[in-house]
């Protein structure tokens, strides 16, 4: 995954000139669960078409001229990233709240992970 690649993407769609802001998110593996339990990493998949679905509903949002996720399946380790987001538009007022809609979209219907557990 590179970010920087993701933003020149953006910056070279057809209607840049629409766009005022570009906000990422970057998911890493973390070394403890939300639980509070030490992983030493995850296995994750992603449903491809899910991801498509939720990219073109992001992008009919207010304001919001594109969407980029990159994503990395199988076994990840503590550090390694999982998944990219990026998303151009015109506002904060609307680019925010369409990175976090995604973000959370994707992990909650497009994301299957499972933490493995330090022994």
């Amino acid at each position: 995954m590179d970010i920087n690649r993701m933003i020149m993407k953006l910056r070279q769609h057809r209607e840049a000139a629409k766009i005022g802001m570009i906000a990422t998110h970057l998911g890493v593996v973390r070394a403890n669960s939300r639980k509070g339990g030490e992983v030493r990493g995850i296995e994750v998949a992603f449903d491809h078409g899910a991801i498509r679905s939720i990219v073109e509903d992001s992008r009919k949002l207010k304001g919001i001229v594109e969407v980029l996720v990159e994503t990395k399946e199988g076994r990840l380790g503590v550090g390694e990233e999982i998944m990219a987001v990026a998303v151009a538009g015109d506002i904060r007022e609307n680019v925010f709240p369409a990175l976090i809609q995604t973000v959370d979209r994707l992990k909650a219907e497009a994301s299957k992970k499972k933490e493995i557990s330090k022994e």
